[in-house]
């Protein structure tokens, strides 16, 4: 096996484009397990751990809002500790991946590199309509991460891409995630859900995970967000809770695996779907 190991972005872009084949290696806590169980045998590894570049995050303006861009190589931990206050959806699902060392390590550029269904990162990602900023030697662009997910560990990368970063709104509300596992930490979600209020719209974004080919948005969740009420901030009926949570479950497309069945699955999600809805409105209502 060949080991790449560049020290500059445009070095790595470069061996990317010499060695398409390569398998890119950052934090390394999905790609060590699959090597050492002899899941993948790639004919080099792409080491992105000297790359300085993947390793910042800057804050920006969009559309009068704040903006973060967070380097591929910012860890877990990083994000925790530096960007909960701005991400705390992001934040609460970085807590709940495996054990402190893998957070020390693990990172979002690896997690969406991966694409797998069950990425904890991937929820809050959508529910906050973050993008995914990709390059090559033949240039940058940005994938809207509802679009950067094609089925089971396939993503919109092309062969000569490498992740750079990903494009995400800082909060502009509540938010929250909550996953369904046999324990709390060091194991693969049942199922996730992510849920993000968007007051200035008024709108509300979601993501669910571990429960399709791909992490899902619930669009007609979404949609039922026109009926709340934003302007007066009254307390959310348990109808209004009930039936939020219904129609997460009903977005989730899963199937019966050994992690748990696809029907625990959907009641599960309704079930996080519905208490995600209340706390994050009792936050937004206490302003």
């Amino acid at each position: 096996m060949e080991f790449l190991r560049p020290s500059t972005w445009e070095d790595a872009l470069a061996a990317r484009a010499a060695h398409p084949e390569a398998l890119p290696i950052a934090g390394g806590t999905d790609v060590m397990v699959e090597l050492n169980f002899d899941r993948r045998r790639p004919a080099a590894l792409l080491d992105l751990t000297r790359v300085g570049a993947l390793t910042d995050w800057s804050l920006g303006t969009d559309h009068g809002g704040e903006r973060l861009r967070v380097g591929a190589g910012v860890t877990y931990r990083r994000l925790i500790d530096e960007l909960g206050g701005r991400l705390p959806g992001l934040a609460m699902a970085a807590r709940t991946v495996g054990s402190p060392q893998i957070r020390n390590r693990g990172t979002v550029g690896g997690n969406l590199g991966s694409a797998s269904p069950a990425g904890d990162a991937h929820p809050p990602l959508l529910a906050s309509h973050a993008e995914v900023e990709v390059a090559s030697v033949r240039g940058v662009r940005t994938v809207p991460v509802a679009e950067f997910f094609h089925g089971p560990k396939r993503s919109a990368l092309a062969p000569d891409e490498l992740i750079a970063a990903f494009l995400v709104p800082a909060a502009g509300g509540p938010q929250q995630f909550a996953k369904v596992g046999t324990r709390n930490a060091m194991v693969i979600a049942v199922c996730s859900f992510a849920l993000a209020l968007h007051p200035s719209g008024r709108t509300i974004g979601t993501g669910i995970g571990s429960a399709g080919p791909t992490p899902l948005r619930a669009a007609d969740a979404e949609e039922f967000a026109a009926e709340l009420p934003w302007d007066s901030r009254e307390p959310l009926s348990d109808t209004t809770i009930r039936r939020f949570g219904e129609l997460v479950g009903a977005a989730a497309r899963p199937i019966d695996d050994v992690r748990g069945s696809a029907a625990y699955r959907r009641h599960s999600l309704a079930v996080l779907g519905g208490r995600m809805l209340r706390w994050a409105w009792e936050e937004y209502r206490c302003g």
